[in-house]
């Protein structure tokens, strides 16, 4: 799940005036896009050749590099004018979060973890975004609003503690836990970003400012060697690239212009249904009582805490 929140996004987009049900499809379908990510990510690293699958650092850094020629190409054809001063400094951390961070760190997971054990725990996302939205901007949502994202966390926490199977957390989970936490800061950024720059742009700036990095990761990852993998990792990796990490952008942030955004927001919060359905679908993995409670319980905390946060603003 390359994990997708905008908690703080109020973008200005140049749209034609459309009726607000649009925004809401609009949104629907970037979610669903973005729902693959996890499954797909699975795929990529861990099946079709002997041995193993992709790998998990050329999964994450070669989409973003495949992703940031596309979106330089799509900045370059709009005619987009350049970042000024901060603004670079300030796409620098949204591409530390959710270009480098999320992907790395989640692929690095998805080696041994399962696709729902990751959903359920990335669930916390959104409220993760609040949270760090909430101390960038200096807003005083409430008691309620911190009551809804700690119960969140250690609902993901204890989850993650039990379906591990002996009562503790493992290396996959810190890896995911540090995912969220890149990628809170990472939406965070990029939401206050968007007003001054644009929603797809944010994004496709902070793809092309990563271009260095993740190129150098990549040719790291290779390390002179061909890749070799099965026809569905490579449709894998095709999908995360060009979908994960560019097109559904588009889709989630028009969505999120045309607006109503309170109610497009919230509609994140399927995401991780969507994706267990996905992992069941494609690679057979079993939705447990474990995976469904603990999958409620942070849907529900993070849920609370949104509506709270947009409420109160």
């Amino acid at each position: 799940m390359k994990g997708h929140s905008s908690d703080i996004f109020t973008a200005r987009e140049p749209l034609s005036p459309v009726t607000p049900p649009s925004g809401v499809w609009w949104g629907l379908l970037g979610v669903v896009a973005f729902s693959f990510t996890v499954p797909l990510t699975r795929i990529a690293v861990t099946e079709g050749v002997p041995g193993g699958g992709l790998d998990p650092l050329f999964v994450g850094a070669g989409r973003a590099v495949v992703a940031g020629f596309l979106a330089g190409s799509a900045l370059l054809l709009a005619r987009q004018r350049l970042p000024q001063g901060r603004q670079w400094l300030r796409l620098g951390i949204v591409a530390l979060g959710i270009v480098l961070g999320f992907p790395v760190l989640t692929s690095l997971a998805l080696t041994t973890a399962t696709a729902n054990h990751g959903a359920v725990v990335i669930a916390v996302l959104p409220a993760a975004t609040a949270v760090v939205a909430v101390v960038r901007t200096g807003e005083r949502p409430g008691p309620l609003f911190w009551t809804a994202t700690s119960g969140g966390a250690a609902a993901a926490v204890a989850f993650a503690s039990v379906h591990g199977g002996v009562g503790s957390l493992h290396w996959t989970d810190l890896l995911f836990f540090a995912a969220v936490v890149t990628a809170a800061f990472g939406y965070a950024e990029g939401g206050l970003l968007a007003r001054e720059l644009g929603a797809w742009q944010t994004i496709s700036w902070a793809l092309v400012a990563a271009l260095p990095v993740t190129i150098l990761l990549t040719a790291l990852s290779l390390d002179g060697q061909v890749p070799q993998a099965s026809p569905a990792q490579w449709a894998s990796f095709g999908y995360l690239a060009v979908v994960s990490m560019f097109l559904g952008f588009f889709a989630w942030y028009r969505g999120l212009a045309i607006g109503p955004i309170a109610q497009v927001s919230q509609i994140q919060l399927t995401q991780p249904v969507m994706t267990l359905i996905w992992a069941t679908v494609l690679l057979g993995e079993r939705i447990t009582l474990t995976t469904m409670v603990g999958g409620l319980a942070v849907v529900l905390c993070a849920a609370a805490a949104v509506r709270v946060r947009l409420r109160s603003g």
